[in-house]
Order: C-alpha cells, then sequence, then structure tokens
C-alpha cells in the first residue's frame, strides 16, 4: 500500500486484514486485529518514551490513550483511504468508526505477520509520529476531565456511571454506558466497557459545552 510505505509479500493477509467479521464469520480480521492493538501499543509507548523523555508515566498514559483511541485509529484508517477498500456485512453508522479503527489494526497486525517487527515498527513509527507532535501538552481524557470539571462545578460530587447490558453477538458484544452529573446525562456504547465510559463521558462533556 503506498501510503503506508509498505508492499505486502503475500497479498491474501492484506485481504484478510480488510475483511470484517459481518462479511465472513469464518475468515475475516480479528486475530489480525488483536496482533496489531499489540504491535500498535508497544511501538506507541516507545516513540513516546524517546520523544518525552521529562514527562512522568501519567501525562505519557494520557498521550499513549489518545494515540491509540479508536477515533485516532479510524482517522488514520480515512487518510490510508482503507474505508473505501473493507469489506463488511450491515453496518450501523455508531459501528462505523470502530470498523474503522479494527481494520486498521489489523492492516498493522498484518504487516508484522507479513515481514516481522521491523516492518511493521517502521510503519507506525512512519504515520504515528507526526501525530505524537500535534499535543504540545498532555491531553486529559474525557473521563478525567469531566470528573474535574464536576468536582470543581458541583460541591464535590462525582459522574455516576451506569453500565447497561451488553448488545451484540457473545465474541463481539457491545457495551453502553450511561453517565450522569449536574443534571445532564449522555449514553454512548464501545467493544469494552472502558471504551464505552470514556465515549460516554466525551458527549457529556460536549452537552455541557466543555471545550
Amino acid at each position: 500500500m503506498e501510503k503506508l510505505n509498505y508492499t505486502f509479500r503475500n497479498q491474501a493477509l492484506l485481504d484478510l486484514a480488510l475483511t470484517q467479521s459481518g462479511a465472513n464469520a469464518a475468515n475475516n480480521n480479528e486475530r489480525l486485529e488483536f496482533v496489531g492493538d499489540r504491535v500498535l501499543g508497544l511501538v506507541v509507548a516507545e516513540l513516546l518514551y524517546n520523544m518525552f523523555p521529562a514527562e512522568p508515566e501519567g501525562d505519557l498514559a494520557r498521550r499513549h490513550a489518545l494515540l491509540v483511541s479508536t477515533k485516532t485509529l479510524a482517522n488514520v484508517a480515512v487518510r490510508l483511504g482503507l474505508h473505501r477498500q473493507i469489506r463488511h456485512g450491515h453496518l450501523t453508522g455508531g459501528r462505523q468508526q470502530h470498523m474503522l479503527a479494527d481494520a486498521m489494526e489489523a492492516v498493522l497486525g498484518a504487516i508484522f505477520i507479513d515481514s516481522g517487527w521491523r516492518a511493521a515498527r517502521a510503519v507506525v513509527m512512519g504515520i504515528w509520529t507526526e501525530l505524537a507532535r500535534e499535543n504540545v501538552v498532555a491531553p486529559k481524557d474525557p473521563k478525567t476531565k469531566l470528573q474535574e470539571y464536576v468536582q470543581k462545578n458541583d460541591n464535590g460530587a462525582l459522574p455516576l456511571y451506569n453500565y447497561l447490558t451488553p448488545t451484540g453477538a457473545s465474541h463481539c458484544p457491545e457495551f453502553s454506558v450511561r453517565v450522569s452529573a449536574m443534571g445532564k446525562s449522555a449514553t454512548a456504547t464501545g467493544t469494552s466497557k472502558k471504551a464505552a465510559s470514556i465515549a460516554a463521558a466525551d458527549e457529556l462533556l460536549k452537552i455541557l459545552a466543555i471545550s
């Protein structure tokens, strides 16, 4: 793939990375996504460790969470044109971002399986180094930002998270979380409770008009 600066030796791996479970329940990108998630996480950790030598663990962790988030992965997938190549089944609007993120991780996993660690690391470094430079100050994740705002403006109160019953297939559940604070509430979904709670906090920040 030209924008990845990588050419697959085994084209079938790329095809598999771009096949979502809804399109093929037996042969899809879930296993490659599992590998790609680990590759991305470790390379980004190394990148941040070297790029911000004076920052404590907490700041590095916030940067890492942002750089490997569903939103960032989906944006990278679109920039690379993956959204035009993914094979998927029935897809609701709320799942599109997750589908793109999963495919991006699967492509990274496919590169690792195709050519090993150095090739996969080079691709991640080539894309994520510039993304890491975009934030001069370590960002606060939505849950931290919401908690700090509510505590400051609502007499020390804390946001209340309500984890709803998961939906979807047992091998690929979708979690829903409702968060309430200061008389307002928001609900969001995600592929894990953590992802759903972060998305819900982000939505409530928008409702509360907190940038």
